[in-house]
């Protein structure tokens, strides 16, 4: 399974364009906002001779949304996020505008409710969904097993933790999918997270102050 991280828009988000031997591509969290970042995309998309088959999201949020309207009329994709965070398409262009600075985009639809669903599937892959609520109700994370690498959006990052504060958030929630779901899958799974560097489950056990004090039970989730 191949890799490449573009880092989009002002909120500096993290794209992730995977693929296979086969060819068949996915294209987690596109937060491309602009027409730099559009072709930027596009081009080494291109360049690489990638067939895109789907736009895959692990949560509602705009910055990680802002560019799957433009894979979808470029490549004819289809758009696959829990239903769970359905509302927030609604915010999507008053987010971008106060955020960002942006003019008004068009909110994208769901084509694929992977609430329910187990894993998706692309070219010979295979990514197993795992559902971590927390810093939004449908959020999910993407994990390889064979490879041991995940996709995790904002739900866990390197050294911290997504925001539990926002609408639809819950602290509770949150620290139980990372406690109960993630840490569990073994020290040597790589994540990628939704913002800043990739890191591990392994480091993120040691150094992430969240992480320790549950671990170590010096708080109450």
């Amino acid at each position: 399974m191949n890799i490449v991280k573009f880092v989009f828009n002002p909120l500096e988000e993290n794209t992730f364009v995977v693929w296979d031997e086969t060819l068949e591509a996915i294209i987690i969290d596109a937060g491309n906002s602009n027409t730099e970042e559009n072709e930027r995309l596009a081009a080494f998309i291109d360049e690489q001779g990638l067939k895109p088959v789907m736009a895959v999201n692990t949560h509602g949020h705009f910055d990680h949304i802002l560019g799957v309207q433009f894979l979808k009329e470029r490549y004819g994709v289809k758009f696959a996020m829990s239903s769970k965070d359905e509302y927030l398409l609604g915010m999507m262009s008053e987010n971008f505008a106060y955020f960002c600075s942006g003019t008004t985009l068009p909110a994208p639809e769901i084509d694929i409710d992977i609430e329910h669903q187990p894993s998706i599937e692309f070219g010979n892959t295979e990514l197993k969904i795992i559902r971590t609520p927390g810093h939004t109700p449908g959020g999910v994370c993407l994990y390889h097993q064979p490879s041991k690498q995940m996709f995790t959006g904002d739900t866990l990052f390197r050294e911290s933790i997504g925001r539990s504060d926002l609408p639809g958030g819950d602290y509770h929630s949150l620290m139980h999918s990372i406690l109960n779901k993630l840490i569990n899958l073994g020290d040597e799974v790589t994540i990628y997270p939704g913002h800043a560097e990739k890191s591990s489950i392994g480091h993120e056990s040691l150094y992430n102050p969240f992480v320790v004090e549950a671990i170590n039970g010096e708080i109450n989730f």
